[in-house]
């Protein structure tokens, strides 16, 4: 019996994924790691599928949770792998089982790590989130020291770096960091190992955040941190030619004819301004198609642009597809991403972007992608 084909999928191209490692592994040079974080279902990508595609580039992965971590193993076993989110103290044996390595991020949480746990610390240095202050730095580090963990390298996380182009917050966090390393040197009696700093938009425009290693997201994926970002990168000329791995699909459920004036889904806050056609699809928020693109959002239909109607429902949506002809249920539709006009028409093919989507919602590339539901079937192409 032939396997359940999925009403809505998303395609993952293991050619962009590798190619994106491959022109950020080049940028930072022959001496830089590589981490591919793949935390968050790998940035909505699916972590099985960006793992088997960027092994090759990438020779460690950050993760959130432990969970995540296990995830990898199974699909890179000997791979090395920092879980940057919180550890709970039941779950740290596991890790130190596996060889997980673990992120501590507080006095309270190194009193919990067990002998033998292989740790980043991470320190705040001007985000205000998980960190520990320079006041409780020494305390920390002898605390790990005293319980047997391995003190392999130290981390923080830029909070102004992406936003702007005004970086002179981040390079006061960056003395900070450099300030922190002196002490760790100062009651390890020797350096930390792997310092890491530099985030996707820190490892494209500024190499002084390098350090040994380089925790790259959403530009592994094919994506610019931000505007912002880009237009830095062009200015100190250190633009890459990314590629968008991602294309999220589902298809045309029903095709029906409606009246001029006729209300479109719940309610009744759009009707149809002339007679046309209404496409339903088989998607809607539960599957992370955000219900604020109602009646503003655009979907491809045979690679050209059809307009949501009405509200974004549960589990369907609802186009207009007045202006485009022949289209039947059964019919592709691509939500986020790319597809090609009918065969042979010679038009080329329409466009649908991450950050098309995230501005007309008011929020960023990282969400659109992330939110999409991690239940659906992504399928490496």
């Amino acid at each position: 019996m032939s396997p359940l084909l999925p009403k809505t999928w998303v395609e993952v191209s293991r050619a962009a994924l590798r190619h994106n490692a491959l022109q950020i592994r080049q940028a930072l040079g022959p001496k830089m790691v590589l981490m591919a974080v793949v935390k968050s279902n790998a940035y909505g990508h699916g972590i099985a599928q960006t793992v088997r595609a960027v092994r090759g580039q990438a020779s460690w992965f950050g993760v959130d949770a432990l969970q995540e971590a296990l995830e990898v193993l199974k699909v890179a076993p000997r791979s090395k792998i920092l879980v940057l989110g919180m550890t709970l103290p039941t779950w740290m044996s596991t890790a130190v089982r596996r060889g997980v390595r673990i992120s501590v991020s507080s006095p309270e949480a190194a009193r919990t790590v067990p002998r033998g746990a292989i740790i980043h610390l991470e320190v705040e240095t001007g985000l205000t989130r998980q960190g520990v202050g320079e006041r409780d730095l020494p305390t920390t580090l002898r605390l790990l020291k005293k319980r047997g963990a391995r003190m392999e390298g130290m981390f923080t996380h830029y909070a102004d770096i992406e936003d702007t182009t005004d970086h002179t917050y981040a390079r006061s966090q960056l003395t900070r960091f450099r300030r922190s390393l002196q002490i760790a040197e100062r009651v390890l009696g020797a350096p930390v190992k792997f310092p890491h700093t530099a985030c996707s938009a820190a490892a494209l425009l500024f190499p002084e955040t390098h350090f040994a290693l380089a925790r790259v997201g959403i530009s592994l994926y094919g994506h610019w941190p931000s505007k912002e970002t880009l237009v830095s990168a062009r200015g100190a000329k250190r633009v890459l030619a990314l590629r968008p791995a991602l294309t999220w699909k589902t298809t045309v459920a029903q095709v029906k004819s409606v009246k001029a004036g006729t209300p479109i889904s719940y309610g009744l806050t759009e009707r149809m301004r002339r007679a046309g056609k209404i496409a339903v699809l088989p998607v809607g928020y539960w599957d992370g198609y955000d219900r604020g693109l109602s009646s503003v959002g655009e979907v491809l239909v045979r690679g050209r642009r059809a307009k949501i109607m009405g509200r974004i429902c549960m589990n369907m949506c609802m186009v207009d597809v007045s202006g485009i002809p022949g289209v039947r249920a059964g019919d592709e539709v691509v939500l986020l991403g790319q597809q090609a006009l009918r065969p042979g028409s010679g038009q080329g093919r329409g466009e649908i972007t991450a950050e098309e989507l995230a501005g007309k919602i008011s929020t960023i590339n990282y969400e659109v992608l992330t939110r999409i539901n991690p239940t659906l079937p992504r399928i490496l192409v």
